[in-house]
């Protein structure tokens, strides 16, 4: 049994900065990219950004210069580091990974952190 779990959502105020943490854990072989995605109210999910295990990260363009994805391969955990925030970064953020099992590769997610970001 592979679980994502995210943890840093929270409220804060336009120009502010979150980090959000999501750990993998379970039967974990390895894991291929780690990623983050957001859903704001009455949108689509969107890519935020992605990791590879090694290699170049990837953003959406409404979030470059500001937000910043990490991984620590040892701890099987992604990071996004969120720099001034903006209203319309409110949402949930959800964790992806491509996760390898002993018996399976396939898709993971987490269970979603709200971010608000308001005056």
């Amino acid at each position: 049994q592979v679980q994502l779990v995210e943890s840093g959502g929270g409220l804060v105020q336009p120009g502010g900065s979150l980090r959000l943490s999501c750990a993998a854990s379970g039967s974990i072989v390895s894991i291929n990219y780690m990623g983050w995605y957001r859903r704001a109210p009455g949108k689509q999910r969107e890519l935020v950004a992605v990791v590879p295990k090694s290699g170049s990260t990837n953003y959406a363009d409404s979030v470059k210069g500001r937000f910043t994805i990490s991984r620590d391969n040892a701890k099987n955990t992604v990071y996004l580091q969120m720099d001034s925030l903006k209203p319309d970064d409110t949402a949930v953020y959800f964790c992806n990974a491509a996760i390898n099992t002993a018996l399976t590769l396939r898709d993971y997610w987490g269970q979603g952190t709200q971010v608000t970001v308001s005056s």
